[in-house]
């Protein structure tokens, strides 16, 4: 089983702990409930498949039962209160103490430099900018921009791009993508991710003010079932592959652009009964 601090998700964790004690000997969701105090027999099963949230209690019985001492107990806290927190900035929180806890023990959170990479328009824009603009300088690579960015943001981010090694650094000021798209895990990133569309959906309004030429916005309102709304996402879906591909095969880029496809509810279903 691969140390705690590889994971991000508690419940996957807490899966695998039980499927690596399974095959070493007979061990039920019965024994996991019970070694943790817990009076339902299937409770432990029932918090890995995200029907339950572990309280403080069950967090630290929970723990106790898995074997978990010194900062793995800590950082199991953590990562709980990170898969069970409601907002965004708890959540972040929660994360932020994750990877405190990991780096005082000198190890790194698996995927937390996607975390980072996401947290900002500038490390997606810069990494596509910067191999365009071989030998370029920061305060140049800045005046590219759209929106506003100092050469000292810049040189930050292109630090962080190549030690992250989302860029190879190949000479002075030049740089070269390490692979033509990135996969991230949707546990550790998913928060940034948000983030980041909250900002990028701000400079796509901002954008509006360019010449038609430069950008293209369409939309439509309409009534959609559950049904049709599932069916109108795998479109989606299937047209930004196909954007992409058409991107990956471009050896001609000279400029970076971000696509947005939206779709969400302007109103609350009609079948849903009103509080009264």
């Amino acid at each position: 089983m691969k140390p705690i601090i590889e994971y991000t998700d508690f419940r996957k964790f807490m899966r695998d702990f039980y499927e690596e004690k399974k095959l070493r000997h007979a061990f039920s969701w019965r024994e996991f409930s019970k070694s943790a105090g817990f009076s339902s027999s299937s409770y432990m099963k029932v918090v890995c498949d995200g029907k339950s949230k572990l309280s403080k209690v069950g967090v630290e019985r929970t723990g106790q039962a898995m074997g978990l001492v010194g900062f793995e107990m800590d950082y199991f806290r953590a990562m709980v209160k990170f898969g069970q927190e409601e907002t965004d900035a708890k959540k972040k929180a929660a994360f932020e103490e994750m990877r405190a806890i990991a780096k005082m023990h000198k190890v790194r959170v698996i995927n937390s430099d996607l975390f980072d990479f996401y947290e900002s328009w500038q490390n997606p824009t810069l990494r596509e900018l910067a191999p365009m603009m071989p030998g370029a300088t920061p305060g140049e690579l800045a005046k590219k921009c759209c929106n506003e960015i100092s050469a000292e943001e810049v040189k930050n981010s292109l630090n962080f791009l190549a030690k992250n090694d989302f860029l190879k650094k190949i000479g002075d000021n030049t740089f070269e993508q390490t692979a033509k798209s990135i996969v991230g895990n949707p546990e550790s990133t998913q928060l940034a991710l948000r983030d980041m569309h909250r900002e990028m959906a701000g400079l796509a309004a901002a954008s509006l003010d360019l010449p038609r030429s430069e950008r293209n916005f369409t939309g439509v309102t309409m009534g959609v079932s559950k049904d049709s709304y599932e069916r109108i996402v795998k479109v989606m879906n299937d047209c930004l592959r196909q954007v992409v591909a058409i991107a990956n095969e471009d050896t001609n880029i000279d400029q970076v652009y971000r696509m947005n496809l939206q779709l969400f509810p302007l109103t609350h279903s009609v079948k849903e009964n009103d509080d009264v």
